[in-house]
């Protein structure tokens, strides 16, 4: 019998929106071929979610949900913004939320978990409201942070319902200060996060690949001006430094006030405090990031719907 993978478990529930243990059991029956797979799914009452799974899902919302020391993200897509307006889909997604703090960023365990007041996984259940909301509907994705001590901070922007909204951002910050004030910090924190969209939280942590792009970009640009090596090299230097200050959370100009960084302004509110503060890491989705969206022509489709 064929291996069946997570991954080609993943590429048929991405392929037909079924539920990931009935894309499990599909490959299992077909000895993992996939399009026999896709026809056992259809054959036994999936075919609507499976028509409607081609769709490109990019709208939709982040659930947020946090307890204390811990907070989950979730991005649960859908075809439009109407649909993501509904109640039945703002359930969902504040459910899937909830859902998230126990897997603590496993997707896989988010989807297998049971959902509530229901018989079924949470991957299925998504499956089976394809055809309720009347569009594709997908767990794309899934974060979170805790700390031992101190608190992780939420923010929501462009907030559609308590815990929902179009871009979702959870901040961890250790220390022993009184939560109530430490966590209002963060979320100051975690909205400065929102707006200047950070890479990494220091230079270390950021993607050596981006830096070595950026830095292969300035080198260019440095050689443009004719200038000696060794005179580009601390060109080079310089503009790197800027880099950081551009997309290291710590090294960013803090935006409620520039004349500090964020570390600074960190190192400040612990004096104010009483108590050391470390940002220990954070999460930002922006909905619908990374998406290939697909361009529609509104006059042909028209014209096709009336014949022409």
């Amino acid at each position: 019998m064929a291996e069946i993978t997570t991954a080609l478990i993943k590429d048929l529930r991405e392929s037909t929106g079924a539920g990931m243990m009935d894309c499990k059991k599909a490959l299992q029956e077909t000895n993992g071929d996939m399009t026999a797979a896709v026809d056992w799914l259809r054959a036994k009452g999936l075919a609507k979610a499976a028509k409607k799974a081609g769709r490109v899902a990019a709208e939709g919302l982040i659930s947020v949900a946090g307890e204390g020391g811990e907070a989950a993200l979730v991005e649960l897509n859908s075809e439009t913004d109407f649909a993501a307006r509904s109640e039945k889909f703002q359930a969902i997604a504040s459910t899937l939320g909830g859902l998230a703090l126990a897997a603590k960023g496993d997707l896989a365990a988010l989807l297998a978990a049971k959902y509530p007041e229901s018989d079924r996984s949470a991957g299925d259940y998504v499956a089976e409201m394809v055809g309720a909301i009347g569009e594709n509907m997908n767990v794309r994705r899934t974060a979170y942070l805790s700390v031992g001590q101190g608190v992780v901070a939420t923010y929501v922007h462009n907030q559609a319902a308590p815990g929902l909204g179009k871009m979702g951002v959870i901040v961890a910050l250790e220390s022993a200060a009184g939560a109530g004030k430490l966590n209002e910090f963060g979320r100051q924190v975690a909205m400065h996060i929102a707006a200047s969209a950070p890479l990494a939280l220091t230079p270390d942590a950021l993607d050596q690949e981006v830096v070595q792009r950026e830095r292969a970009v300035l080198i260019e640009q440095a050689r443009e001006s004719g200038k000696p090596d060794n005179i580009i090299e601390k060109m080079i230097e310089g503009r790197i430094r800027k880099f950081y200050e551009e997309v290291v959370l710590l090294s960013q100009a803090w935006v409620l006030d520039p004349d500090l960084t964020v570390e600074k302004a960190v190192n400040a509110k612990a004096k104010e405090l009483g108590a050391p503060i470390k940002i220990t890491g954070f999460v930002r989705f922006l909905l619908g990031e990374g998406i290939a969206r697909e361009e529609s022509d509104f006059a042909a489709e028209v014209a096709a719907a009336a014949g022409n």
